[in-house]
């Protein structure tokens, strides 16, 4: 069925790119089958929440929608359990462990958005991990850059079942974002799975 929710390619046809000092970017287009449906499922399911940082002096709101699902939480969708099951197989070798939590973002139209960041936290500052994170709904560019500042390297479209996992030193010697658009853009969701010690 051309709706069918399922994971419909190989992670072996992934394509590398080397991005320099270790790092390296895993892109696999459509690896996701029947996206659409499972946009509208997680926008009905999911408990979405909206919420406030400091930023300066000043306390802001987030510019997206959360959710998280920790270790041992059912996902709001089997086809998330078996995604993160055959991630975790396919990269147990490079990344020694398996993935364990999902944060989702719903980015609502082009005003919601992620700054320029890398997923450090918990993790020293030469210890590698992995982020690996599919893309559903209306396809937004993920951009990265060398850490530190620096012209934009890389512009990745993710969106309706595509796969992205940024690996070796990715989270340490390059930041990433999803920049805000004045463009027309539909809605999309973001599903990050991540090992212990990652946010």
């Amino acid at each position: 069925m051309a709706d069918e929710i399922a994971l419909r390619r190989p992670l072996a046809e992934a394509r590398r790119i080397e991005l320099g000092q270790g790092a390296w970017l895993d892109v696999l287009p459509g690896w996701l089958a029947g996206s659409d449906p499972l946009f509208e499922v997680l926008v009905r399911t999911v408990p979405w929440r909206a919420e406030r940082r400091h930023m300066y002096d000043n306390e802001v709101d987030v510019p997206r929608l959360l959710a998280h699902y920790g270790e041992g939480d059912d996902l709001p969708h089997p086809v998330l359990t078996e995604a993160r099951e055959a991630l975790s197989t396919h990269y147990a070798a490079e990344l020694g462990e398996p993935f364990r939590t999902a944060g989702l973002c719903f980015y609502r139209d082009g005003r919601d958005s992620v700054a320029w960041h890398g997923d450090r936290i918990g993790r020293g500052s030469r210890e590698d991990t992995m982020v690996a994170i599919i893309g559903i709904g209306e396809p937004r560019p993920l951009l990265l850059r060398p850490h530190g500042g620096g012209p934009t390297r890389v512009r990745q479209p993710l969106g309706h079942g595509d796969l992205v996992v940024m690996g070796g030193s990715c989270q340490r010697t390059w930041d990433h974002c999803v920049p805000k658009t004045s463009r027309p853009v539909g809605p999309r969701i973001s599903i990050q799975f991540r090992p212990r010690g990652v946010g």
